[in-house]
């Protein structure tokens, strides 16, 4: 969900809205910091905070600062409250979560129209000061430190980061897995880079964060894939599938590099990047077969839900490396 662009269009119907995030969780929570949800006056909302109770007591509290309305043009008061999932909800997590609330008028519509174009442009960070009315917000040329997206300071700042960090995925090959692929990955916060060298194997209409490429060369086209970026192989040629994948294990610059296939096929491209020149570190970064262990079918739609269900593991796994790093240095 793009937070302000939802809180926007909602203000330019003359709607009422409100603003509900976890700004802290502590233990076992349904979601992390900076999970949000906007909610309307007659209760439909888009984005989750985590479902269940939770959730839906957070509606009910949302749509009742709602309902007192806009007294001279001020809006109700801004909430943050705590509440223990067990003891409050009766819920087994055990944990904690704290809770903003905070409703948005017409009247602040220019203010969410200069976050709602921060956000057009990509990831962003706001300091807010929390007060009685509503969060201050100030952009920062800074990004917000650690994992999270929204961090409550001990001195009472509210630090949150907005839009979506996406993972950039070049895809090679427009065959029948590659198409069931492209699918799976739509909901998720992937950017895909689509190569194939034979144009009439696309669609003619696909999703938002796909970048089709023709491209005869498809190794070639891996220079201008960014670095950590996941570099997945299934083309319609094994002798196309052996020159990219040799060329972004050379490169040493990506977070992963998958081909499609069997553990014989594995075995010769091995052998014949040997006789490349391609040193054993290199070429034991090669994932082949690709995919979840377990899942057998060959059908193109269960192939790309077990090859998503890997990446986004090793995409949480390289997340938590760089969060790790980040906090020892």
């Amino acid at each position: 969900m793009k937070t302000w662009a939802t809180i926007g269009r909602a203000l330019r119907d003359e709607q009422n809205c409100a603003l509900v995030s976890i700004v802290e969780a502590k233990g076992s929570a349904p979601r992390e910091p900076g999970a949000r949800m906007v909610v309307l006056e007659n209760g439909s909302f888009a984005g989750t905070i985590g479902g269940g109770t939770l959730e839906w007591q957070a509606i009910e509290r949302a749509r009742a600062a709602l309902a007192k309305g806009c007294t001279g043009g001020e809006a109700p008061p801004v909430d943050v409250a705590r509440t223990a999932l067990g003891p409050d909800l009766g819920q087994c997590c055990g944990g904690s979560v704290r809770i903003l609330c905070e409703v948005f008028t017409p009247g602040r519509a220019a203010e969410v129209q200069a976050l709602a174009e921060a956000e057009k442009a990509g990831l962003f960070t706001t300091e807010g000061r929390i007060t009685e009315q509503c969060v201050e917000r100030t952009i920062l040329e800074r990004d917000l430190p650690g994992g999270e997206d929204s961090l409550l300071a001990a001195d009472g700042r509210l630090l949150e980061r907005f839009g979506t960090r996406k993972q950039v995925l070049a895809l090679i090959g427009a065959g029948h897995v590659g198409r069931a692929l492209i699918i799976a990955l739509a909901p998720l916060d992937f950017s895909v880079v689509w190569i194939d060298p034979r144009k009439n194997e696309f669609p003619t209409i696909v999703p938002g964060d796909v970048r089709v490429v023709v491209a005869a060369e498809p190794a070639a086209e891996l220079d201008g894939v960014p670095d950590g970026a996941f570099v997945l192989v299934m083309s319609h040629s094994h002798a196309l599938d052996f020159d990219v994948v040799l060329a972004a294990l050379r490169a040493r610059r990506f977070g992963y590099v998958g081909l499609i296939g069997s553990a014989s096929k594995k075995g010769r491209f091995i052998s014949r990047m040997r006789q490349a020149g391609l040193a054993d570190d290199d070429i034991e970064r090669l994932v082949c077969p690709i995919g979840i262990d377990g899942v057998t079918s060959k059908q193109p739609a269960v192939i790309a839900a077990s090859v998503v269900a890997d990446l986004l593991r090793r995409r949480d796994a390289m997340a938590l490396a760089a969060h790790s790093a980040e906090a020892s240095s």
